[in-house]
């Protein structure tokens, strides 16, 4: 990923709703969620929902697809492995203990999600 995408993704995600969109598609997996359902669930208008999906699809953070008359968004999980791995490309600098942790906290949440599937 290069540095000027990182910024356009780091930049969609900062903002408190749109975050919360995002780890909303994240914790939903693959299936996704219908737009109504997403408003629902976060208690947001119609309006600001679809202001911040856009923001993210540009991003590239979400997709859609049409589902009858839903629309369904999907989290990217293939962006946000790239984000990730960009902020921690260069971690370690010779020093593993640094990002230990965060390797730890990648594996609980991945580890979790597959015992849930």
């Amino acid at each position: 990923m290069e540095t000027k995408s990182a910024v356009g993704t780091l930049g969609a995600l900062a903002h408190e709703g749109r975050l919360g969109v995002f780890r909303l598609l994240v914790q939903a997996g693959g299936d996704g969620l219908a737009a109504g359902e997403i408003a629902r669930r976060l208690d947001v208008l119609p309006n600001t929902l679809s202001a911040s999906l856009n923001v993210l699809a540009h991003a590239g953070l979400v997709s859609s697809r049409r589902d009858g008359r839903s629309i369904i968004y999907s989290a990217n999980y293939g962006a946000m492995r790239e984000l990730l791995a960009f902020l921690m490309e260069d971690c370690c600098a010779g020093a593993p203990e640094i990002c230990a942790p965060l390797a730890a906290i990648a594996g609980q949440g991945c580890a979790a999600e597959a015992a849930s599937a």
